[in-house]
């Protein structure tokens, strides 16, 4: 009776305390939080204090793992409008409703996916993208309806001349053009804005040192599926083949996915390097069992060829190893890049091609740069055999 009459006494003095309604696991991590603050503590501590109680867990979550530069400078009206809004969308949507404590406070609630400037991007995305998931019955019918009409809604393109690569929503929405990065955290946020489980994945350089490449994910009944900005079925993408090569003991060559929640691993960010508080999880032998499977139906189908290709300096020396020249070779069908890869260089095997592996009875369009530094095309008409194409760089 005793025992029971203390924890009782306990129970009941962790309910009035300074974190009343907020579960104990985040009690020590908040007092280390606040630690941090500084002189932003008070701002923390308004905003733990003034959200509801629904939302006191959410609140806490954001602030037991936030970074310390968020930490330092998050106000309480940014964090409290971010987190109702979160909340909102959740109540709204019944699918919404369905996702899980864990994911909903790491996938759906943070205000942030990668290093980008803080940005309110919430209110405005919620406003925005409402209206296209309102009627929609399902996870995968929310998903397809943010991704089919978020070009259109914010009028953003991938474009090189973008101010820099990590940008939040309102710099890309300003400019109308983003890197890679920044167009995935463009549909992370719009998918998170309607309730929807979202993150980034992507790698630091692919297997053939082509240079980075990040994109989206996103959460169904456990799972995670990839997409991208410009819409494209789940699972589909023209850079699957490439992260099906990817290696998992790499940390430059391996599929990250991030986090908001702390991993004791950290999302490798091509621009800065020496940034190490965006936490990730390695999910490079998900890609390399998609890429599997997706080989052995395009070779059971019967309906699939190589397509190999090799650059050489010039048409002069076409038939020297020596003059081999390694380029990134883009593949398009129409409209769509289906593939891309990095052709043998001199040293590399007579017999190690760069192959494609694609539909027979299609024509494609190979892309490079040429040794002037403009761009080259290349078209070729695939019928049902393997065919070997030659490229010239000069």
């Amino acid at each position: 009776m005793r025992t029971l009459i203390i924890s009782l006494f306990c129970a009941l003095c962790c309910a009035c305390g300074k974190y009343a309604g907020v579960p104990q696991q985040y009690h020590a991590l908040l007092d280390a939080a606040f630690e941090k603050a500084g002189a932003n503590k008070a701002e923390l501590e308004k905003a733990l204090s003034e959200a509801p109680a629904e939302q006191k867990e959410g609140m806490a979550f954001l602030i037991a793992y936030m970074p310390e530069r968020d930490l330092t400078t998050l106000s309480a009206d940014f964090l409290l409008t971010n987190t109702r809004l979160a909340y909102e969308a959740r109540a709204r949507f019944p699918w919404a409703q369905a996702v899980p404590d864990s994911v909903f406070l790491n996938d759906v609630l943070p205000y942030v996916s990668l290093n980008e400037e803080r940005d309110s991007w919430r209110e405005d995305f919620y406003k925005r993208f409402t209206p296209y998931v309102e009627n929609c019955k399902t996870l995968r019918e929310a998903i397809e309806a943010v991704n089919r009409n978020i070009r259109d809604e914010v009028k953003v393109d991938y474009n090189t001349a973008r101010e820099k690569p990590d940008q939040n929503p309102s710099e890309s929405m300003r400019q109308g053009m983003a890197s890679c990065s920044g167009l995935s955290i463009l549909l992370t946020d719009a998918l998170r804005s309607v309730g929807i489980p979202s993150r980034i994945a992507g790698t630091a350089n692919w297997h053939d040192n082509r240079g980075n490449h990040n994109w989206c994910e996103v959460w169904i009944d456990g799972q995670w599926y990839f997409t991208e900005y410009y819409f494209a079925a789940l699972n589909e993408s023209w850079f699957l083949a490439d992260a099906g090569k990817a290696d998992p003991n790499d940390r430059e060559h391996a599929i990250w996915a991030s986090s908001f929640k702390p991993t004791g691993q950290s999302f490798p960010l091509v621009w800065d390097y020496s940034i190490d508080y965006v936490p990730a999880i390695n999910v490079t032998a998900r890609y390399l069992d998609l890429y599997n499977k997706s080989i052995q139906q395009q070779i059971a189908d019967g309906n699939h060829v190589a397509l190999k290709v090799v650059v050489y300096k010039d048409r002069r020396h076409a038939s020297q190893s020596a003059d081999r020249v390694p380029t990134n070779i883009d593949i398009f069908c129409g409209p769509d890049q289906v593939g891309g890869g990095r052709t043998a260089g001199p040293t590399q095997d007579m017999n190690d091609m760069l192959s494609f592996l694609v539909e027979k009875n299609k024509e494609y369009t190979l892309k490079y740069t040429g040794s002037d530094g403009k761009p080259v095309e290349h078209k070729v008409k695939v019928e049902d055999k393997d065919k070997d194409v030659v490229l010239y760089w000069e």
